[in-house]
């Protein structure tokens, strides 16, 4: 065996391993995210579509009306994430959920009234999750940006492309 048939077989070995570094590079570039990430204790102001600040950090509102304690935060626009909650479903078919919020704790939203923009990330997921359980506490992973959507439950502060939705085992 040559000098040219091992510098051969380093190179095929090196690429054959790629794929696999690659993956596990993956994985360790997801950052795991907690609920007080995201709610920052400065940065962008959400502000309503007249253009009032909704500043009320740590105060809640009377009546039925979302708490705005709304700075948001964006650190993590464009990154892999890592996010633990409950999903409330939004949008769902015979095939799973498409489009949910996920929350810090369950019964946020049906109950009133619900948590500040930056406590509620809007999910999208393709293909849909299949859930059984309304409330089920899930770890999402995948691309998230600060983005204002308003729902039929609350207004979000967070917008998240689903890559991996699993049950959650520790709650």
């Amino acid at each position: 065996m040559g000098l040219t048939d091992l510098s051969r077989r380093f190179v095929l070995g090196a690429l054959a391993a790629l794929p696999l570094s690659a993956r596990a590079f993956a994985e360790d570039d997801v950052i795991r995210l907690t609920w007080e990430d995201l709610a920052p204790e400065d940065g962008i102001l959400m502000e309503d579509s007249a253009g009032f600040n909704f500043a009320s950090r740590g105060s809640l509102p009377t009546g039925f009306f979302q708490p705005f304690a709304s700075y948001l935060t964006t650190d993590y626009n464009g990154k892999r994430v890592k996010l633990d909650g409950f999903l409330l479903p939004l949008d769902f078919d015979s095939t799973g959920v498409k489009t949910f919020l996920l929350v810090p704790y369950v019964g946020a939203c049906i109950h009133v009234p619900p948590p500040p923009p930056n406590q509620l990330v809007l999910v999208r997921s393709d293909p849909p999750y299949e859930s059984n359980d309304l409330f089920a506490a899930i770890s999402v992973t995948g691309v998230l940006n600060t983005e204002t959507v308003s729902t039929d439950f609350a207004d979000t502060g967070y917008t998240l492309q689903a890559d991996t939705i699993e049950m959650y085992e520790d709650w």
